[in-house]
């Protein structure tokens, strides 16, 4: 996702994102470690640029509430 599509995502829909990606990361990194081919080795650093993309508007987002 580019920053511009997480920008006008609404947070809730962020949230479900970020933790559906933080899990995928986590099977993949598992797989990385027992030795398992990935299907695509790029995909790990894919994944981990758009869960801080997405933490970062979160980040954002919240504190322009705050203000």
């Amino acid at each position: 996702m580019k920053i511009k599509e997480i920008a006008e995502t609404r947070p809730e829909d962020l949230i479900k994102r970020l933790a559906e990606l933080e899990l995928e990361l986590m099977k993949l990194n598992a797989q990385k470690s027992t030795g398992t081919a990935l299907k695509s080795p790029g995909q790990i650093k894919k994944i981990k640029k758009t869960v801080a993309r997405i933490k970062t508007v979160l980040k954002l987002k919240e504190d322009e509430i705050r203000a």
